[in-house]
């Protein structure tokens, strides 16, 4: 079944163009407007924001549900994107604030990770996930799953692990708790190492998607070096 998704605002528009979507309506409140942000900011797709089709504050409204900053917003069909296991995935274990989840998989796309998942009962696709990750969800797969069995090492990052030292494996799965709870019971079972970030002396934790990059950038300069 085919689910479409909601784009808010210029940057969720423009990374989803960038990577396969077919945005359509692309609609905006102000087309020369939108026309000057894609020359300004994405050259590239001048044209796709060039066709977008012009309506009043009432109507973005009634389709968006509220009115936006930059007046641009778009619909899209979700992908059907298969996980490459040649790179590191996410798991984000029951992550609960949505504007984290969606910055979190900003991240992982920045950094090329093979995909994000997520367990718990948050849609990773929900507008206010998707917000936060600026569109970047059709850059790389994104999914919910139920189970937690994968090939390769399942890597859960925790305060009260060993440092993480050396390489991370491409096929590798890293595991971060939610920003309250951490890592549940059944991660912690089925990890093959557990680990922490280095971290100074009396502060006692990082942002969710400070150890997503963090994790993932330990990733990169290992296999590069």
């Amino acid at each position: 079944m085919l689910v479409t998704v909601l784009l808010e605002g210029f940057h969720a528009v423009k990374h989803a163009l960038r990577f396969g979507a077919d945005v359509h309506p692309l609609i905006t409140t102000d087309l020369a407007a939108a026309i000057g942000l894609a020359e300004t900011h994405a050259p590239d797709l001048r044209e796709r924001f060039a066709a977008a089709t012009e309506v009043d504050q009432n109507h973005f409204k009634l389709r968006v549900g509220r009115t936006h900053p930059t007046g641009l917003a778009g619909f899209a069909e979700k992908p059907d994107l298969a996980f490459d296991r040649g790179a590191p995935v996410v798991l984000l274990d029951n992550p609960r604030n949505l504007g984290n989840f969606g910055a979190a998989i900003r991240v992982a796309a920045g950094l090329d990770a093979g995909g994000v998942i997520s367990t718990g009962d948050v849609d990773p696709w929900h507008p206010n996930v998707l917000r936060g990750s600026a569109g970047l969800h059709f850059a790389l797969p994104v999914a919910k799953v139920t189970e937690l069995d994968f090939t390769g090492e399942l890597i859960a990052f925790d305060a009260d692990g060993d440092l993480l030292k050396g390489p991370i494996p491409d096929d590798a799965v890293l595991a971060f708790g939610s920003e309250r709870h951490g890592l549940s019971a059944e991660v912690r079972e089925k990890a093959t190492r557990i680990v922490r970030l280095p971290m100074r002396e009396k502060v006692s934790s990082y942002n969710l998607t400070t150890s997503v990059a963090m994790g993932l950038y330990h990733w990169v300069i290992h296999r590069a070096s």
